[in-house]
């Protein structure tokens, strides 16, 4: 069995936007037509670059190889270029092309990838949204006062609405403006902004659900740990990534001065960096996505070293439904598995998409049995919303907070 054409699709996401601009997806094909899908997630340059270095990653490393053999593939695109170093576009490059060859093996072998990983242990995954605005554009305009971005009471609204969906925990980012100029301290408006949201959410869903504390890494390790005192008696089960990601050193520094476990890894690529986060204490919850670690067998080496420190995992998702279906396979043979990111109940464009959409029920996303990653792409679909853009697929402030 060998490796013969790849596929690529730039799919342009429709308002309201959840899950970022665009997708951009990716098929491998077989000598025997089998086909394998995969999805990469790379925030670092415009959509056609990027498919034009998945193509010569596949060109180079990936055409012609047998799709079992994933830890050789693994060690030629990581150490190429003479590199041998978490590289975050590279590896998220290959962590599509790695999740399409599981898809192939998957389906040659009959059986979900969960079950070539260790096996089902996990007979469903409880998950968490995101509390995105009731309708319209995921990007408000910032002199909106009263969407769910900045205002508490609305915020609350939204919670008590995905609570009675099914949802038993919430996230929300209240924090502020993310620059490239952070780590910084945070100012008293944010900070009272930031306790006047977890108030008010706590509450309105009382123990009903967990409340999920999300920043971008904007503070200073001083500056998240006045945050998070303040933050303690309403008892998130998280504040995420409260400093920038590359010196976990300083975000153990937070872990160690606060009650609320701290949670990590949407910036991470590689078992090497998240082996520092272990290693220094700096989260107990890991949020590597599948789109940009290094794939599922690297994202499955990361959650059994985790399980070693007592940590947890928690996968990302902020892009679209086949990295989803990738967490799920991880989620579902991790028994460290704490919760998945959900984009709302996987309705609107992540089920068009999709030839069968991800199963969502009362709060939980039950795995599939189909063999593979379990899910297909509707290509009649994605071919009819192409993204011509050149934006990223997130953006940073670019200048200092006043």
């Amino acid at each position: 069995m060998k490796i013969t054409d790849l596929k690529t699709f730039i799919v342009g996401n429709p308002p309201p936007h959840h899950g970022g601009r665009y997708f951009i997806f990716l098929k491998l094909v077989t000598d025997s037509g089998v086909e394998g899908l995969g999805e990469v997630y790379v925030a670092t340059f415009g959509p056609h670059t990027v498919v034009r270095m998945i193509e010569d990653v596949f060109e180079r490393h990936i055409k012609g190889q047998d799709p079992r053999r994933i830890e050789t593939m693994t060690r030629r695109v990581y150490g190429t270029g003479y590199s041998l170093r978490p590289d975050v576009s590279l590896m998220g490059v290959f962590s599509g092309l790695e999740m399409a060859c599981w898809d192939i093996v998957g389906k040659e072998t009959g059986q979900p990838v969960y079950e070539l990983l260790g096996g089902r242990v996990h007979e469903r995954l409880r998950t968490y949204t995101y509390l995105y605005p009731k309708s319209g554009s995921a990007y408000p305009e910032t002199t909106d006062a009263d969407h769910v971005y900045v205002n508490p009471a609305r915020a609350a609204e939204r919670a008590v609405e995905e609570v009675e969906a099914g949802f038993t925990a919430v996230k929300f980012d209240p924090a502020g403006p993310y620059t490239v100029f952070d780590g910084r301290q945070p100012d008293l408006e944010s900070i009272a902004r930031s306790v006047a949201f977890v108030r008010a959410i706590r509450e309105a869903v009382g123990t009903r659900a967990d409340l999920l504390f999300g920043t971008h890494g904007q503070f200073t390790a001083s500056g998240a740990i006045r945050l998070a005192k303040q933050l303690e008696p309403y008892d998130p089960l998280w504040f995420e990534e409260p400093t920038p990601p590359e010196v976990p050193e300083e975000m153990a520094r937070v872990a160690r001065q606060t009650s609320i476990p701290i949670s990590t890894g949407e910036r991470l690529t590689t078992k090497y960096e998240f082996a520092r986060v272990l290693e220094q204490g700096a989260a107990s919850i890991l949020q590597m996505n599948l789109g940009r670690v290094g794939g599922l067998l690297e994202a499955k080496k990361i959650a059994g070293m985790a399980e070693t420190r007592y940590a947890q995992i928690a996968p990302h998702l902020y892009c679209g439904p086949v990295v989803g279906a990738a967490n799920i396979q991880l989620a579902a043979c991790s028994p460290n598995f704490l919760i998945l990111e959900s984009i709302r109940t996987w309705g609107g464009f992540h089920a068009e998409i999709l030839q069968t959409p991800i199963r969502w029920e009362e709060g939980y996303v039950l795995p599939p049995t189909a063999p593979g990653l379990g899910v297909e792409l509707n290509e009649a679909v994605a071919l009819a919303n192409p993204y011509d853009g050149t934006a990223l697929h997130l953006e940073m402030h670019g200048n200092p907070v006043p």
